[in-house]
């Protein structure tokens, strides 16, 4: 592995934020690693073959272990699929992190989101607000991270950047894909699961990436336990991120539709995905911002993609593009 301080291990390569990470920090001249299953095949697949691929387990400890040796940095980015098993994977994986971080002395990145708060911290979020959850998958972010508090008394270095709601090209689980618009066809109609007027924030994926990659190049002034928020795009009333698509669609009319939200109670026991859609609702019935002050301290600036441009991007990596639609229009 390259001896230049810029050694990277991606724990979740292949997934939404894994991805967009290991693809970043590569373009800004890390040598990345990133451990899979099947790291074989997956090194075949068009533009990984640029990473250093090695066949592993994030659940076996001596896997991660091993992969992280020589790694200045751990980006914890590892999530099971499809909301499954959280309960009994999600900690024992950030555990194994911990171990090699601590082994070799590496800093762990940990992608946060806004599943730590409950209701009695909104709307305003900053990085010191209180963290009560009323979600099984928030109690288990925030367990994450007092495992990353506790092992900083130990000099383990972490960071942690929270952003709002996840969208982009190659995002996972995320309410644009599996609410707004569904992949793979031009939207007839959107789908909206917020109430009117009611502001919202959103995160581009490949932004909080280069953000990420912003702060990791600052390591000498980093606290051992680092966190920070990002603004991302902020949705004051909810029409915001619509008429986005809209636009990039070219539809102007194009209809939105609340959210059935009454369908996930039925099947809410029976359906993962669905108990845990019906948990994060509180999230869309009042204004949830996080404040950025920190982010700006460190970096000077968020970045920030233009609204529109992203929303072209994740629109066509999802498949929702139509052609006719998929052309910029020409400036004046």
């Amino acid at each position: 592995m390259m001896a230049n301080g810029k050694n990277v291990l991606v724990l979740g390569a292949t997934g939404g934020i894994g991805g967009e990470m290991a693809h970043r920090l590569h373009a800004r001249g890390w040598h990345v690693r990133a451990l899979h299953r099947q790291a074989q095949q997956i090194a075949l697949r068009p533009g990984m073959h640029k990473f250093d691929w090695i066949s592993g387990d994030a659940m076996q400890r001596a896997d991660v272990v091993a992969a992280a040796r020589g790694a200045d940095v751990i980006v914890h980015a590892v999530n099971p699929p499809g909301y499954r098993r959280w309960a009994e994977l999600v900690l024992p994986m950030m555990d194994n992190s911990i171990a090699a971080a601590q082994t070799f002395g590496a800093r762990i990145v940990l992608p946060g989101t806004v599943y730590n708060y409950g209701p009695d911290a909104l709307p305003e979020l900053h990085v010191d607000s209180p963290q009560h959850p009323v979600t099984r998958k928030g109690a288990i972010r925030v367990q994450m991270e007092q495992r990353l508090q506790t092992a900083a008394a130990a000099g383990l270095r972490s960071l942690i950047v929270r952003a709002g709601d996840f969208f982009g090209p190659h995002a996972g689980n995320n309410w644009f894909s599996q609410g707004l618009v569904k992949p793979g066809k031009t939207p007839a109609a959107i789908t909206y699961p917020g109430k009117t007027g009611i502001g919202h924030q959103w995160t581009y994926l490949p932004d909080l990436a280069e953000t990420i990659s912003r702060l990791l190049e600052q390591e000498a002034s980093l606290e051992t336990f680092a966190r920070f928020h990002m603004n991302g795009h902020w949705d004051p009333d909810g029409t915001r991120m619509v008429d986005a698509i809209r636009r990039v669609l070219g539809n102007a009319r194009l209809p939105v539709r609340s959210f059935p939200w009454w369908l996930l109670g039925p099947a809410a026991p029976f359906v993962p995905l669905f108990r845990e859609m019906k948990e994060m609702r509180y999230l869309w019935q009042q204004p949830v911002r996080m404040e950025n002050t920190r982010l700006l301290q460190a970096l000077g600036e968020e970045p920030h993609t233009p609204l529109d441009e992203a929303v072209r991007a994740t629109l066509r990596g999802l498949g929702c593009l139509p052609v006719q639609a998929d052309v910029r229009p020409r400036a004046a």
